[in-house]
């Protein structure tokens, strides 16, 4: 199975390390990359991986091409491995706001599968969606999950979704930050040194993470268990309510979603 990424940027580095890590062979992964300085690190980077300047050189004799270019690059990165790219390739896209339709008019009757990652891709635990274009079946859907699979988890959406998917775990992580932020300021503000503050706050993010992935209980379970009546988490959960932080997250993720509609060109 040999693939190639056309974008060296670092969720095309992550990618390909995360597909090396899986199982794929060094030798099978190429990466078109313009930037000659960019190039030189990715080939340190990621020894036995074919790094080349050109998309048609990558694209060659693939059966899968990962579009990992900034989304107004993405007709001229597919347009210049057209020839050698195979008519059976599946052309999986990660550029975000390029529909479907857009990345068929330049792939011809090839299989389109358009993916919206997020950053978690650059330590392993991303999340993905993918929808099917026109042409895309089983088989290119389950590639596309083996592809994206070995950075996080993918999930499957129709097409329309994807803005949702983008207000959500596109741009979570951000929120996500956010809190982090914030909670430090706080341990600041009640006493404690901002790196002890940092420290409890990364690991207890990290722990109420692995907590939602692990036990199988709801975010509403895990939250009551650690929520004793009338006790320090009821008072503080109090107050975050008062201040409408849930209705925030709400406004947050809608806003998000329709602003990723307007970049895409939707209403």
């Amino acid at each position: 199975m040999n693939l190639a990424l056309l974008g060296g940027g670092k969720m095309g580095e992550a990618l390909a390390r995360g597909l090396v890590a899986a199982g794929w062979e060094a030798d099978s992964l190429a990466i078109a990359e313009i930037d000659a300085e960019r190039r030189r690190a990715l080939e340190e980077q990621l020894p036995g991986v074919r790094v080349v300047p050109s998309p048609a050189w990558a694209a060659a004799d693939v059966d899968v091409v990962v579009v990992a270019v900034k989304p107004p690059d993405v007709p001229d990165a597919l347009r210049a491995c057209e020839r050698t790219l195979p008519e059976q390739a599946l052309v999986l896209s990660i550029a975000a706001g390029v529909t479907i339709a857009d990345v068929e008019a330049v792939a011809g009757n090839r299989p389109v599968v358009r993916a919206m990652p997020n950053t978690g891709a650059l330590v392993g635990k991303g999340a993905a969606a993918i929808a099917a274009g026109t042409n895309a079946a089983e088989p290119h859907l389950a590639l596309a999950e083996r592809v994206l699979g070995a950075v996080g988890t993918v999930v499957r959406v129709p097409e329309a979704q994807l803005d949702a998917v983008t207000g959500l775990s596109g741009s979570g992580p951000a929120y996500v930050f956010l809190l982090a932020e914030s909670m430090t300021e706080a341990g600041v503000l009640v006493g404690l040194p901002r790196p002890t503050a940092a420290a409890l706050v990364t690991q207890t993010l990290l722990g109420a993470a692995t907590l939602l992935a692990e036990t199988g209980d709801s975010p509403e379970m895990l939250r009551a268990a650690v929520t004793s009546p009338g006790g320090t988490t009821a008072a503080g959960l109090q107050a975050l309510e008062a201040h409408g932080v849930r209705a925030a997250v709400l406004d947050a993720v809608e806003a998000a979603t329709t602003r990723s509609r307007q970049l895409g060109g939707g209403a």
